[in-house]
């Protein structure tokens, strides 16, 4: 599952709490690891997904993201013209259904079946996209498994925490097992702001397994998200916007373009 920044995340869930009109609960699902809230935006009528007291995923009411970091891992993975993507938690699914309505075949595989059920419901997560009840790793080591991927896609965050496991050198040698020779793995990393070195640590391991290694960031934003990337990445290009959101468009395109490669740091703190 995916987080996106969370200061105004925690904001969201405080006024809900003590009773602002702004949310609407539409729905809340008991579920492991934890219970999943559908929520909408009164004014603009986006839709929320949240759990773990964190929002996983936003959407208008196309099922279009509204995450800026979800938008740039679309246009990179337009770049790839990836065919076959995995994804590796869910969410809402909102880049699955982008991802798909643009004519990609995508595999999702979350820990949750409550997910799925959410997503298909909610957030217009379309029946083509195969979704399997299942660990991101457990899933690649299947011995049975012959597809191989043009791009994987990892967007594991359960609340707060980033699985270990998701993101360790022995998990990326799997995902390179199952990628196609020119295919690419993006990892979404949040930051807390530039002495935040996740998102280099994830690389550092990346660089054990590929010589190709970039991160994609937006260096001065406090509580941000951040794109790491490896295999055939070199080639890939500042992503766009090109499939616009019905709300906030515009500083979303902002956002976008706000993200810039930068080179893995060593002297920053975390």
């Amino acid at each position: 599952m995916s987080l996106l920044g969370q200061s105004s995340l925690i904001w969201a869930e405080a006024r809900e709490k003590v009773g602002f009109p702004e949310m609407i609960l539409l729905d809340e699902i008991a579920s492991e690891p934890a219970t999943i809230r559908v929520l909408q935006e009164r004014l603009s009528g986006s839709l929320v997904y949240m759990q773990g007291g964190c929002y996983q995923s936003e959407a208008d009411c196309n099922g279009t993201s509204l995450a800026s970091y979800v938008h740039a891992i679309y246009g990179l993975v337009l770049q790839k013209h990836a065919r076959n993507v995995l994804m590796i938690g869910c969410g809402g699914g909102t880049l699955a259904t982008m991802l798909e309505s643009a004519g990609h075949n995508v595999t999702i595989v979350d820990i949750n079946p409550a997910s799925f059920l959410v997503a298909r419901k909610y957030f217009k997560l379309p029946v083509t996209v195969a979704c399997h009840v299942s660990d991101g790793k457990s899933f690649l080591r299947q011995p049975d498994a012959a597809i191989c991927y043009d791009a994987i896609v990892v967007d594991a965050y359960e609340g707060h925490h980033f699985p270990a496991h998701l993101k360790s050198c022995k998990f990326f040698d799997l995902v390179r097992q199952r990628l196609s020779t020119s295919g690419s793995v993006f990892v979404n990393i949040h930051l807390f702001g530039d002495l935040d070195r996740h998102a280099d640590r994830v690389a550092d391991c990346m660089g054990d397994i590929w010589s190709d290694v970039r991160i994609l960031d937006s260096d001065g934003v406090f509580d941000r998200n951040a794109i790491v990337m490896g295999g055939s990445v070199g080639h890939l290009g500042i992503p766009k916007v090109t499939i616009p959101p019905a709300i906030g468009a515009e500083a979303l395109e902002r956002e976008v373009l706000s993200m810039k490669f930068r080179p893995r740091r060593t002297n920053a703190l975390g």
